[in-house]
């Protein structure tokens, strides 16, 4: 999830009330509760409380009163992330892996296909270690 939130100094009066399953939230007194589905508050001692509020599914959390810096929480998009991963692929580097996947190649429709998004998926996560020996990123 992106954030976008205010400057660090300015800070927001919130009040927050539930009991439990629904949650009255409010910001320098104006009322967002029908606006959001969840929200997260974290605050360390001494610090001012950040909350984030979701436009998407979430649980609550306790009732809160106190200034927080307010981040709205923007749903991720995955494309710019992903063409970016991808334009960094080395291709004869992607085919000498997936082709060295004995594990993948069962003489199935499409495994081709399949070995790659696999070697790509594990690459994503940083499983460098089905990478061909010697050229581990």
């Amino acid at each position: 999830m992106e954030i976008n939130d205010t400057p660090p100094a300015v800070t927001q009066q919130v009040s927050i009330r539930t009991d439990g399953a629904k949650a009255a939230l409010r910001i320098d007194g104006i009322d967002y509760s029908r606006l959001i589905s969840g929200y997260t508050i974290h605050q360390r001692a001494g610090q001012t409380a950040d909350l984030i509020i979701q436009f998407a599914h979430g649980k609550t959390s306790p009732d809160f009163d106190g200034h927080a810096r307010v981040a709205v929480g923007v749903p991720y998009a995955p494309g710019p992330a992903a063409a970016q991963f991808l334009s960094a692929i080395d291709a004869a580097l992607l085919e000498k892996a997936v082709l060295a996947r004995h594990d993948l190649m069962d003489g199935g429709p499409h495994e081709l296909t399949r070995a790659t998004l696999v070697q790509l998926r594990e690459w994503a996560q940083g499983q460098w270690a089905s990478a061909p020996a010697g050229e581990e990123g």
